[in-house]
Formats: C-alpha cells, structure tokens, sequence
C-alpha cells in the first residue's frame, strides 16, 4: 500500500528478502563464525566449505564437480568482472546477446571489449545459432556472454540442442563461453521441465565458465556469486582477482552454506518462486488490461517481462514514467548502439494493486508521450539490477 502514494520501482529485477529464511541463515552463520574470527578472513578463492558445497549442488545436477573448480565471488557481477580481467583485455572482442543484460553490458564496456551484439529471435525462441557460429568464427570473439536460463531481458529459455550449439561453436571457435545461471532456479510454470545446464556439455569446464549467484534466487543483499570452471582456470582468475578484489566476505559466505547444507536454501526458493509467480501474473494482467496494444510473450520463468510499447520511444517513456511516480528502464540500455528503442523492461517484483498502480502510471506516461511530452535527450539514468 505505501508504493501507491510514492514513486513505484520497476528497475530492479530483485525480490525483497524471504524471511525467516535470512534469519535463520544468518543466525547459522554466527554460530560457525567464531572458528574463521581468528584467521585473517581473506579467502581469495572463497570459503572451502561453501566451494564444496556449491560443487556438490552442481554434481547433483549431473556434472560431477570437485571444489577446486569453483570460485566464490562478490555477485555474478564480481565473476564477471574477474572474468573480463582474465580474458578480455582492452580492444578484445565479447560476442553479446542482443538484447542483454544491462550491467554486463556496462561493465564489458568499461572493461575496453568491443562488444558484438548477436540478435535474439523473436519472442521466446531464443537464441539464432546460425548466427552465433557465424559471429564465432568471423569474429573470433575471447568472449562470449549468453543468458542460457529464463535470459534477462526477455526471459527465454534456451532448450538442450541450443545449449549443445553453442558450446560447439564456442570450441571450434576458441571462445570462451561466460554462461550467466542467475535465473537458473526460478522456473515459474508447473510442470516446466529444465533442460541440462549448459557446463554439462563441457564438464571439464575448458570451454564454458559457468556463474552463479544467491542475487535472484534468494536475496541480493547478500552478494554472493561463483564461477565453475577448469581448475586451471579458477587458479588464473583467483590470481587476477587479487588486484582488485582480495575476497568475499566471510559471514555472507557462511549464511549461504549454512543455507544450503540445512536445506531451507530450497523451502525459501520455492517461496521465491511463488511470489514471482504471483507478481508476473499480476503485472502481465494489468498490463494487458491498461496498454493493450503493448507486445509481450510470458515468459515461463525468471524475473523480467521485455515488451514493445506500441511504437512509443521506450526513452520517453522512462523520462515521462519518473515524473508520473514509475521507474522503468528503457529498451537501449540492454542494447548496443542505441538497439531497442521500442521497448521496456518490467520486472516480476511488485504485484496484486501495487502492479495495477503501475500499470495505470505507465498508461498515462504513454498517453503523454503520444502527445508529444518527454522530448528531452537525456533518459534517466536509473540503475538497473
């Protein structure tokens, strides 16, 4: 109720905390705590037990894995950032999806890659392999960035032939294949069956370096990310790791194992999921009913809703929705070169009246900018998670 007198935000894709899981996780944590107090509390690979932990999640899913082929990090984003340390020096070329994820995006860009935008098919279909292996071997990309599981922005799903593709074309072609798995536990609809994960194509983690977080599963305000990859690799990036990021910290690390080893990890996903759920199909049902000539498809997981706003300039919309009381980020800020203009992201974290309120604000942002307000150049620059 509060959010219908104030300003609604629609720019992170990021639930509040689940309690009394966060409690309960952190209260676990404080009482492991005292046997590392001693220590200097530097672990630049990240705490042995959750590395462990974190393969044995991964061997459970079917790729047998040993924790010296896991890196704990500072969010996805921190393993991303390691990542693009190691292998993408300034000039290098990242093959990126088109759209994306805006803060890789950003990140890459300050980074010095030169990103090359491979196109999305339409809707829900994913991922166009011809394209891909055409860009992998013309481009001969260091890097590949793709959004395998519930993608953000547009929340597809790439199925087990897709994820097979593209490891094969990331092979011959030499490139390094950055897997982002932070959607990966947040299927929506029942009975949705998940393919394979994309590192079980490459088990031994030459090829394909997977990222983890606890950010959209659990809560983002705990940080805490990983890596999966070849031991040689993990060596590499903890190495590289040490001039900008000497570890994650010590108590978060030890709320997730205690998280995960105790098994309420699950209980408070699946709490997770329900919430997203209900917020989806509250925000797609307003949506629907306020601006209907807005183009979507539902997405059968994640956290993010990617519609074309009936030939509005997403821009405008972003600048008229602050003055109307609704943040949302526009469709150019998960493209490259100014792509995506006709478009918007809305994420599945508000829900029942507080989505319809939201909706009701973007209709009249909307009718607004077909009147010709919101002219200005500069969009707001609004972080976007």
């Amino acid at each position: 109720p509060e959010a219908l007198g104030s300003m609604i935000d629609l720019g992170t894709a990021a639930l509040p905390a689940p309690e009394p899981w966060l409690t309960r996780g952190v209260q676990g944590a404080l009482e492991e705590l005292p046997r590392y107090a001693h220590t200097h509390g530097r672990y630049p690979a990240g705490l042995l037990a959750l590395r462990q932990t974190v393969a044995d999640r991964y061997t459970a899913r079917g790729i047998p894995t040993m924790p010296e082929q896991i890196m704990i990090t500072t969010g996805a984003m921190g393993a991303i950032d390691a990542i693009c340390q190691l292998f993408a020096g300034q000039g290098e070329r990242i093959a990126v999806e088109s759209p994306s994820y805006a803060n890789i995006l950003q990140l890459m860009r300050q980074a010095g890659a030169r990103l090359v935008p491979v196109a999305m098919a339409e809707g829900l279909a994913g991922w166009d392999l011809p394209r891909w292996r055409q860009v992998m071997r013309d481009a001969a990309p260091r890097i590949a960035y793709v959004v395998a599981d519930f993608h953000n922005p547009t929340g597809a799903l790439a199925d087990d032939d897709q994820r097979r593709q593209l490891v094969d074309a990331a092979r011959s072609a030499g490139t390094v294949l950055v897997v982002d798995e932070t959607m990966a536990e947040l299927p929506l609809d029942d009975g949705l069956e998940m393919p394979r994960p994309v590192c079980a194509f490459d088990p031994a983690g030459s090829t394909v370096l997977t990222v983890g977080s606890a950010s959209k599963a659990f809560w983002a305000g705990l940080s805490i990310g990983w890596v999966r990859a070849a031991p040689e690799v993990i060596r590499s990036l903890v190495s590289a790791r040490a001039y900008a990021d000497l570890g994650t910290p010590v108590l978060e690390q030890l709320a997730v194992n205690w998280l995960m080893r105790s098994g309420e990890w699950e209980d408070a996903v699946a709490f997770r999921r329900g919430q997203a759920r209900g917020n989806r199909d509250a925000m797609v049902a307003a949506v629907r009913e306020q601006l209907p000539d807005w183009e979507f498809e539902v997405p059968r997981g994640g956290l993010t809703l990617w519609a074309r706003t009936g030939g509005l300039s997403g821009s405008r919309l972003a600048e008229v929705g602050e003055r109307v009381g609704v943040r949302v980020p526009s469709g150019p800020r998960f493209g490259v070169d100014g792509a995506f203009e006709g478009y918007v992201r809305l994420p599945f974290t508000v829900g029942g009246p507080v989505a319809a309120e939201a909706a009701t604000r973007l209709a009249t942002a909307a009718r607004l900018v077909r009147g010709g307000a919101g002219t200005g150049t500069d969009t707001p620059k609004t972080f976007v998670a």
